[in-house]
């Protein structure tokens, strides 16, 4: 069975690439799968909860970094969440020609690795 992936991404500047790693998720050879958690709407009340809950359903966490991640609070928020649980997490280089930053709850240990079809499926894995 197919680990179910959360994905943070800065859903203003980013949405498209999360589309992409959807895409790749459908391959026939595929590791993993996307849960469509994304917040579309704003919460309201306790936001942060109603995420973890959505969090909580995943196995893994994906956090995809772009140009403005490290600006984007929600992905750290969701990052922090990822971290408290103790969930498996990475984070993923959006753009290879671009500089692509880490959320702000980013550990500075944490890495920011390649996004290859080759590198994804070994993440997934665990190989990090």
């Amino acid at each position: 069975m197919a680990d179910r992936i959360f994905t943070a991404f800065d859903y203003d500047h980013d949405a498209a690439l999360r589309v992409l790693l959807v895409g790749q998720s459908r391959h026939e050879d595929s590791p993993f799968e996307i849960c469509d958690y994304s917040v579309k709407e704003p919460f309201t009340g306790d936001w942060k909860k109603k995420v973890r809950e959505r969090i909580k359903k995943c196995q893994q966490m994906i956090v995809i970094c772009g140009e403005h991640t490290h600006a984007a609070t929600g992905v750290s928020h969701e990052l922090e969440i990822a971290q408290e649980e103790e969930m498996p997490y990475f984070l993923l280089k959006g753009y290879a020609d671009k500089t692509c930053y880490k959320p702000t709850a980013a550990k500075a240990t944490d890495k920011i690795y390649n996004w290859t079809w080759p590198n994804l499926k070994t993440l997934i894995g665990g190989g990090r």
